[in-house]
């Protein structure tokens, strides 16, 4: 996710509508929340358990969300640089 191109998809539909997960959920790490959610319901909640791959799934979140954050930034710039472009 370092790149500023487009993310890509590793978990299907049809992967993610097996796994049951909510539309919400189903973004660009959803391929880090179907074991996650797996190892959640065999270890049956246990806070200790799947410490790995929560932590995957959220940085893998992070990261997605400084990408948008950037993305939203530059174009920001952009817009106002060309007002300012259009007023002189």
């Amino acid at each position: 996710m370092a790149s500023d191109g487009p993310p890509e998809m590793i978990a299907t539909q049809k992967e993610m509508a097996e796994a049951k997960l909510p539309l919400g959920y189903r973004d660009y790490c959803a391929h880090l929340l179907i074991p996650l959610n797996k190892c959640r319901t065999e270890t049956w909640y246990l806070p200790w358990k799947c410490e790995d791959e929560k932590h995957s799934w959220e940085k893998c979140q992070y990261e997605d969300y400084m990408k948008r954050m950037r993305l939203l930034e530059k174009q920001k710039k952009k817009e106002e640089q060309s007002k300012l472009e259009n007023k002189v």
